[in-house]
C-alpha cells in the first residue's frame, strides 16, 4: 500500500462493494451459497477493518474509508460495542461530523452504527451500551445546527436524519422517560418543528412508535402484577404528556391549505393529500398518549382564534380555521362521546363556517365523523336540524362539499337511527331531491348511494310494520325509471347503455343490503321480480348490466334468506338458462351465495344440485385449455368460488356428482393461469379438497375424494412444484405452499412419494441433490404432522434456486411442463 498508493483508491471501491453484494438479489446466487460468502466475509470483518483503519493515513482517502466502513457494518456482524467505542474508525467518523468534506460520509457511518447497536445480531443493549454512550453525546451536540439559517439544507435534512435514526432505534430506552432520553425527545421536538416538511416529517415514525411503546401493556410485562403496570405506565404518560402537547401545535400548521391551491398541478395536490394524512397520524399517536378530551382542547383553541379571524376576512383566513377543523375530524375517533366541555362550542361554531366550498367540505365531514358523538349528547336532539340543513347546504354548493355531505349523512343516520325515526318524512324529503337530481343538489351518482344507505338504516330501526311503507317509499324513485324503460319494450332496453340502468340498479343493491328486514325486503324483490326478469332477458349479453342486477340479487338473497319463498326458485331458473347462452361470470358469484344461505336446506336440494351441475358442466366445457383460462379469468375465478362454497355448504350434493372429476380435471388445467384471482380461486378448490376431512362431516366423502385424487395425485403435485419454481409469479408462493402441504398432510408418504418422482425430473444442473433432498424433508416432516411454518424455508429456497435466473427457470419449467397433464415420471426408488 505505501509503494503503489495509485491502487489504494481502486482497492477500497472494491472493499466497499463487497459487503454490499451479500444483499444484491440480483446475482443469481444460490442461497447456501449467499449464506457462504456473508460468513466469509463476516469471518474477515476484523482484517478488513484493520486495512480501512491502516488507510486513514492517507487524508485524501478519509470519505471512501469512511463509506466502506458504513458498508462492512450493514453486515451487522456482532462485534462488541466496547471494541467499536474506541476503534479509530468509529472516533474518525464522530470527529468528521462537523467536517464541511467528509460529513456527509460520516453522518452515513454514525446511522449504520445506531442500526448496528440495535441489529439482532449486536447482543442487545446491554452489550451495546459503550458505543452508544459515545454516539448519543456527539449527535446531540449537533442540536444547534438545526436552526443555524448558515446551513445547507442537505446538511439539516442529514443531522435530522440521525435524530431520527436515534428516536427510532432507541425509542425502549427513551420511553423509560429518564432525564437523558428527554434531551433526545426535546431534539426531535426541534426537528418536527423544523418549517421545512421533509425534515420535520422524519421523526414521524419514532412518535409513532413512542406511543405504542408507552400504551401498549406488553411493554410494561416484566413488571408483573397488574398494580406495578398501570403505576409505570401512568409515570411515563404523564412524564411525556409535555412532549405530545406541543407536537400537537408543531404538525397542525402543516395541514394548511396553500394560498395557491387553485392552481396545484395533481401531483402537488396528492403530495399535500399525503401531508394531510401524515400529519392526521401523527395527531392520532398524540391523542393515543393525552387521551382525545385533551387533544381536543388544544385543537379547539386553534379552531377558536381561527374562527375569529375568519370573520373578519373570511375570503383569506378560512384556510385557519379549515386546518384547525381537519385536525379535530382527525381524532374523532379518540374523543369521548360523552364529551361535554368542548364538542358542543365545536358544533356552535359549525354553522358559521358554510361560506367557503373547501372550508363547508370539512365542515360536513367532521360532523360525519361525531355522529356517534351526536348520538350520545344530551342536547343532540336539539342540534340534529342545524346539522342537517349544513348537510343540506353542503349537496347544494360543490361536487366536492356534496360528496362529504352524503358522507356525513349516511354516519349521522347510521349512528343517531334512533332519534332520527321521528323524522322519517323530512329524511325522505332530502333523499328524493337527490336521488331525483332536482333542487338545485349537486350529489352525484355515486355518492347518492350513502343517501339509500342512510335511509336504509333508518328504516331498519323501524318496527317490521312500520318499515313496510317506508321502504315502499325507498324504492319508489328507484323503481319508477326503471319501470319506465321496460314499459318501453326490448327495442328501447337494449339501446340504453349499462350506466343508463345500472345507476338505478345499484341502488337497489344498497336497499336490499342495508334495509335488515328480511320479510319485507322478500316482499318488495317478489314485487320486483318481473322488472328484473325483463332486464335479465334482454340484456343477458351486457355484463355490467348483469354484474349489477346479480349485485342486488345476492343482497336480496343475503337478507331475506329463507323468506325469499317461489322468487328464489324463478331467479335460479333464470340464470341457469342464460348461463347456457351468455357465460355471464356473475351468474357464479350469485349461485355462490344462494349456496351459502341454501346449501344446507334439504328442501332445496334438487333444484341446487340441479343448478351447480348444469353451471359446472358449461364451464369445464369452456375452460378445456390454459388459452380459455387466460381469455376468460372471470368465470375461472367464480367458478372455482362456487366450488369451494358447495365443498363447505352442500358437499352431499357435489362431492359424489359427476361434475365433481371433471371439475378437478380442469382445475389442473388452470392451475398457472398468471390472473392472480383466478389462480387463487382453483388453488383454494384443490387445498378445500385436500383439507376436507377437517371438517365435521368430512370423513364419508374420502373414498369418493380418494377415488379421483390418487390417480391424478402424481399431476396434481408435479403442477403445483412447477408453479412454485416459476410457472407462476413468486407472489402465488404462500398459496401454492399451503396448496402442496394440504397435499402432503391429506397423503402422507405417498405425496412425498409423487414429489420425489417430480422433483427428480429436473436436471441436476438446475438443482442440486442437497437442495433437492431439503424440500422432500420438508414435505415428509408435513406429513408427518410437524407446524406448516417450520417448513416454508427449504420450500421458499427450491423456488429461488429454480427462478435465479431466466435460463435455470427454462430448464425447470421445461422439465415439469406443467401444461401437459399426461407426462411419464421415472420411477424413484
Amino acid at each position: 500500500m505505501t509503494m503503489h498508493p495509485e491502487y489504494i483508491p481502486g482497492f477500497l471501491e472494491l472493499l466497499t462493494v463487497l459487503p454490499e453484494e451479500v444483499y444484491n438479489y440480483k446475482i443469481a446466487a444460490r442461497p447456501e451459497r449467499r449464506r457462504q460468502f456473508e460468513k466469509e466475509l463476516t469471518s474477515q470483518m476484523e482484517v478488513a477493518l484493520n486495512i480501512l483503519t491502516a488507510c486513514l493515513n492517507f487524508n485524501e482517502l478519509k470519505e471512501q474509508v469512511l463509506e466502506a466502513f458504513a458498508s462492512w457494518l450493514r453486515l451487522k456482524h456482532g462485534i462488541p460495542g466496547s471494541v467499536l467505542a474506541s476503534h479509530p474508525l468509529v472516533l474518525t467518523a464522530l470527529s468528521s461530523l462537523n467536517s464541511e468534506i467528509l460529513s456527509e460520509a460520516a453522518v452515513n457511518v454514525i446511522s449504520e452504527l445506531i442500526h448496528y447497536t440495535v441489529a439482532g445480531s449486536s447482543g442487545g443493549f446491554s452489550v451495546q451500551m459503550p458505543l452508544i454512550q459515545v454516539i448519543v453525546p456527539q449527535v446531540m451536540s449537533l442540536k444547534a445546527q438545526l436552526r443555524d439559517a448558515s446551513k445547507d439544507e442537505e446538511d439539516v435534512k442529514a443531522i435530522a436524519r440521525l435524530f431520527a435514526d436515534m428516536g427510532d432505534s432507541y425509542v425502549e430506552l427513551i420511553a423509560t422517560g429518564s432525564d437523558e432520553s428527554m434531551l433526545i425527545v426535546h431534539a426531535l421536538l426541534e426537528v418536527a418543528s423544523h418549517p421545512e416538511y421533509d425534515i420535520a416529517s422524519m421523526t414521524f415514525n419514532f412518535w409513532h412508535s413512542l406511543q405504542v411503546n408507552l400504551t401498549k401493556r406488553d411493554s410494561y410485562i416484566s413488571l408483573g402484577n397488574e398494580s406495578s403496570i398501570e403505576a409505570e405506565r401512568n409515570r411515563r404518560l404523564q412524564i411525556f404528556r409535555p412532549a405530545y402537547e406541543s407536537l400537537v401545535s408543531l404538525v397542525s400548521f402543516r395541514v394548511q391549505y396553500p394560498q395557491d391551491f387553485q392552481d396545484l398541478s395533481y401531483e402537488d395536490l396528492k403530495e399535500f393529500k399525503h401531508t394531510r394524512y401524515a400529519v392526521a397520524d401523527v395527531l392520532i399517536d398524540a391523542a393515543s398518549v393525552l387521551g382525545g378530551d385533551s387533544t381536543l382542547k388544544i385543537l379547539y383553541m386553534k379552531l377558536f382564534e381561527a374562527v375569529g379571524r375568519y370573520q373578519n376576512d373570511g375570503q383569506n383566513e378560512w384556510r385557519l380555521a379549515e386546518a384547525a377543523l381537519f385536525c379535530i375530524r382527525a381524532i374523532s375517533n379518540y374523543v369521548s362521546i360523552v364529551e361535554a366541555e368542548v364538542m358542543p362550542q365545536v358544533m356552535t361554531l359549525l354553522p358559521k363556517l358554510t361560506q367557503h366550498p373547501q372550508l363547508l367540505q370539512t365542515v360536513c365531514l367532521t360532523i360525519g365523523a361525531y355522529s356517534k358523538w351526536l348520538d350520545s349528547a344530551p342536547n343532540g336532539p336539539s342540534i340534529l336540524p342545524s346539522v342537517i340543513e349544513i348537510l343540506m347546504s353542503g349537496m347544494g354548493t360543490s361536487e366536492d362539499s356534496a360528496a362529504a355531505a352524503a358522507l356525513a349523512f349516511r354516519h349521522i343516520c347510521d349512528d343517531c337511527r334512533k332519534k332520527l325515526c321521528g323524522y322519517v318524512e323530512g329524511l325522505f324529503h332530502i333523499y328524493r331531491i337527490a336521488v331525483n337530481g332536482e333542487g338545485g343538489f349537486k350529489v352525484s351518482a355515486e355518492d347518492s348511494l350513502h343517501l339509500v344507505e342512510a335511509l336504509s338504516m333508518v328504516i331498519t330501526e323501524l318496527p317490521i310494520d312500520h318499515a313496510k311503507r317506508p321502504l315502499e317509499e325507498l324504492c319508489l324513485p328507484v323503481v319508477s325509471p326503471l319501470q319506465e324503460i321496460v314499459n318501453q319494450g326490448p327495442e328501447v332496453i337494449n339501446k340504453k347503455t349499462a350506466r343508463e340502468l345500472t345507476v338505478h340498479i345499484d341502488r337497489f343493491a344498497y336497499i336490499f343490503r342495508y334495509v335488515c328486514h328480511p320479510e319485507a325486503v322478500a316482499d318488495a324483490i317478489q314485487k320486483l321480480w318481473p322488472i328484473f326478469k325483463a332486464i335479465f332477458d334482454l340484456r343477458a349479453w351486457d355484463m355490467r348490466t348483469m354484474e349489477s342486477l346479480c349485485r342486488a340479487c345476492k343482497y336480496a338473497v343475503r337478507t331475506s334468506g329463507r323468506y325469499m319463498g317461489i322468487t328464489i326458485g324463478a331467479m335460479l331458473e333464470e340464470i341457469q338458462g342464460l348461463y347456457k347462452q351468455h357465460h355471464q361470470p356473475c351468474f357464479l358469484y350469485l349461485s355462490s351465495e344462494v349456496i351459502k344461505i341454501f346449501g344446507s336446506d334439504p328442501s332445496c336440494a334438487n333444484y341446487l344440485k340441479s343448478l351447480i351441475e348444469t353451471l359446472f358442466m358449461q364451464t369445464t366445457h369452456l375452460l378445456t385449455n390454459i388459452q380459455e383460462f387466460t381469455a376468460r379469468p372471470d368465470i375461472a375465478d367464480d367458478c372455482f368460488l362456487l366450488a369451494s362454497r358447495c365443498i363447505r355448504y352442500c358437499p352431499h350434493l357435489f362431492i359424489p356428482s359427476a361434475i365433481f372429476p371433471s371439475l378437478v380435471d380442469c382445475s389442473m388445467i388452470g392451475v398457472t393461469v398468471q390472473h392472480r384471482e383466478a389462480s387463487n380461486s382453483i388453488l383454494t378448490f384443490l387445498s378445500d379438497i385436500f383439507d376436507v376431512a377437517n371438517s365435521s362431516k368430512g370423513e364419508q366423502y374420502l373414498p369418493i375424494r380418494n377415488a379421483v385424487i390418487i390417480p391424478r395425485g402424481l399431476t396434481i403435485t408435479r403442477i403445483l412444484i412447477a408453479s412454485l419454481t416459476g410457472a407462476l409469479p413468486s407472489s402465488r408462493l404462500e398459496q401454492v405452499t399451503y396448496t402442496l402441504l394440504a397435499l402432503t398432510r391429506a397423503y402422507g408418504a405417498q405425496a412425498v412419494e409423487w414429489a420425489n418422482q417430480s422433483v427428480s425430473l429436473i436436471p441436476s444442473t438446475a438443482v442440486t441433490e442437497n437442495e433437492r433432498s431439503r424440500f422432500l424433508t420438508a414435505l415428509s416432516d408435513a406429513a408427518s404432522g410437524v407446524n406448516i411454518n417450520a417448513l416454508t424455508v427449504p420450500i421458499e429456497e427450491l423456488s429461488d434456486v429454480c427462478r435465479r435466473n431466466r435460463t435455470v427457470q427454462e430448464i425447470v419449467q421445461g422439465a415439469l411442463r406443467p401444461l401437459e397433464l399426461n407426462i411419464t415420471a421415472p420411477s424413484v426408488s
